[in-house]
């Protein structure tokens, strides 16, 4: 194994990083700073967020700057304000003493006048978000033509937030001769295609399987009826005493339903989504990196960009809507080469995602039974009982009070002692769970898991196709207990499943709603929900406004003519739209 000094990297930059406690370098640094000190290739670099990849393109460009030049050099995107100012203080640690280096951060959410004043004074390096950046370019501000390297951090996030546009503005006012860093987890098509238009020659160095989740990371799932979903991850916070980690949610209003729950229920957690004003977000992700918040309660949205350490557990309360941002999610544990545990809670009809995201991994998971009271309080005394025996104990602070507690408890004998003293901490739990149920799903639920398997789903759609009448096809719904709805928004309205989903949990205000297949057409949309609450879509979605437009939501039902669905044509949904647009 090589060490940092090995690297031909400047004294002073290896005392400072030596400081920091850091000796090797992770895999990823070990291939990326060689290649960008020793060549000039553009490069793309695939590996899960935590592993070092700042040092990885920081050394190398803190190494090759021309200190006598202050005007900008290099370039750093990322998607969000968290990653930047994490970016910008890591390479100021490695720069400890580089006398004449400038970085400055800017992002949004912060004055833009004061990034102003600090890019007039000079900087080596500028590390931004795109939106804040290019709007300092438009401004004259921020002078990007000659710089020397273009590096994009998190480039699939970046793209799953929308900034491809301005990906494409910022890159077009950037110089021809320069080295392009891009820097991602996954590589999907839209990363594929950065890299093909805007690199030249590009040399491709991944640590691990692309699209791969990290190798540290013990992935588990438990099985539940959707509507048991919250009370399974009490027993999961439970089970594990000294739980430090992020539960993610589907909407911000989920996330702060689940949070206010677990705060009403004694759980240190707090709610991370899109509602918070910068200064709200700042002082939840104060108090979460202090870890006196043991939970985080975020959207995938919200959560981006986040880099906290030492987290011991992911936990998904529901998948995502793309898979892939699963690698995202669980790549938030098992850093530093450290081991974590990526839970996921999956309702009776998901089974099939598991198999997916195993494909997509490349980790097996493995599914567990929903811990049952005895095994909660029984992790939960002994935890409380390590705590009694490794706490420090300062006797000149507490020996002035001792005479008085050996007179009040004298009265109890050893045995009763403890007995009293677990019982003040540990009564809760006992009186909770004891007549706690088991929340696994049953056998024959079981057998229901399996109907849904990709086969028994193709075979169950082709004998849809052949019902003979109105009534069959009906009580086939009921089996399936889905209703189909059409609504006058489609894709370009910006409508994608994601947002489908917000816009049914917002207007109906009820959660554990079952949604079956979304299809999202280019000017109308279907969707699946629990017949139960057929009236409830109808009353609360019809008339709500998405984007300044009036949305029109209707059953979508057979024809009784031609026994077939009836199909709503772009004619049907031009006129309803015209009549309902602001």
């Amino acid at each position: 194994m090589i060490t940092f000094s090995e690297l031909q990297l400047d004294e002073k930059i290896i005392r400072a990083i030596e400081e920091m406690g850091f000796v090797n370098p992770t895999p990823i640094q070990e291939q990326v700073i060689p290649a960008l000190l020793e060549s000039a290739e553009d490069i793309v670099a695939l590996a899960q967020t935590g592993t070092g990849k700042t040092a990885a393109f920081g050394l190398p460009i803190l190494e090759k700057l021309d200190y006598q030049n202050n005007s900008v050099q290099a370039l750093i995107l990322c998607p969000t304000r968290e990653l930047c100012l994490q970016i910008t203080n890591d390479i100021e640690n490695y720069s400890k003493y580089l006398d004449s280096f400038r970085i400055t951060a800017v992002y949004g959410g912060a004055s833009i006048e004061n990034q102003v004043q600090k890019l007039k004074k000079g900087s080596h390096i500028v590390v931004g978000t795109p939106g804040r950046t290019l709007d300092l370019i438009k401004r004259k501000a921020l002078k990007i033509s000659n710089i020397r390297w273009l590096i994009l951090d998190e480039a699939d996030e970046m793209l799953d937030m929308g900034f491809k546009d301005d990906l494409d503005d910022i890159l077009s006012t950037t110089p021809q001769e320069k080295r392009v860093l891009l820097f991602s987890a996954t590589m999907p098509k839209d990363v594929a295609k950065i890299a093909q238009n805007y690199m030249k020659n590009s040399r491709e160095i991944s640590v691990g399987k692309k699209n791969s989740g990290a190798e540290n990371i013990s992935h588990i799932y438990y099985m539940v009826n959707a509507g048991k979903r919250y009370e399974v991850l009490k027993r999961i916070a439970d089970i594990n005493p000294n739980i430090y980690g992020i539960v993610f949610c589907r909407t911000r209003m989920e996330t702060k339903e689940i949070a206010d729950k677990l705060i009403s229920d004694g759980y240190n957690a707090d709610a991370l989504h899109g509602d918070l004003s910068q200064a709200q977000r700042d002082m939840v992700m104060g108090r979460f990196r202090s870890k006196l918040l043991q939970l985080l309660v975020a959207t995938d949205v919200a959560a981006r960009g986040i880099d906290v350490n030492d987290l011991t557990h992911i936990i998904n309360y529901n998948l995502p809507d793309e898979l892939e941002a699963y690698i995202h999610r669980s790549g938030r544990t098992g850093r530093a080469g450290k081991s974590g545990y990526s839970i996921s809670i999956v309702h009776t009809r998901e089974n099939n995602k598991i198999r997916e995201l195993e494909k997509i991994t490349g980790k097996t998971f493995k599914r567990k039974p929903v811990p049952i009271g005895t095994e909660i309080c029984e992790r939960q005394l002994f935890n409380l009982i390590d705590k009694v025996e490794k706490i420090e104990v300062n006797e000149t602070q507490i020996e002035q009070y001792l005479p008085a507690i050996y007179k009040k408890l004298d009265w109890l004998d050893r045995e009763e002692l403890i007995k009293h003293f677990v019982s003040v901490e540990f009564n809760r739990f006992l009186e909770y769970y004891k007549n706690a149920p088991d929340l696994n799903v049953k056998e024959k639920e079981k057998r229901r898991d399996d109907d849904y398997t990709e086969t028994n789903r193709r075979e169950r759609k082709d004998r849809s196709k052949n019902r003979n009448d109105v009534q069959t096809e009906r009580n086939y719904r009921k089996d399936m207990a889905f209703s189909r709805f059409f609504i006058n928004l489609g894709s370009r309205n910006s409508l994608n499943p994601h947002r489908l989903m917000g816009l049914i949990n917002d207007c109906t205000r009820t959660r554990g709603i079952e949604i079956g297949k979304i299809d999202i057409m280019k000017g109308f949309s279907f969707f699946e929900v629990d017949s139960s609450y057929e009236d409830l879509i109808i009353k609360t979605m019809n008339q709500a406004v998405f984007d300044k437009i009036r949305t029109v939501v209707e059953i979508s039902k057979p024809d009784s003519k031609t026994k077939e669905k009836k199909s709503f044509t772009p004619e049907k949904f031009k006129k309803k739209s015209k009549r309902n647009k602001y």
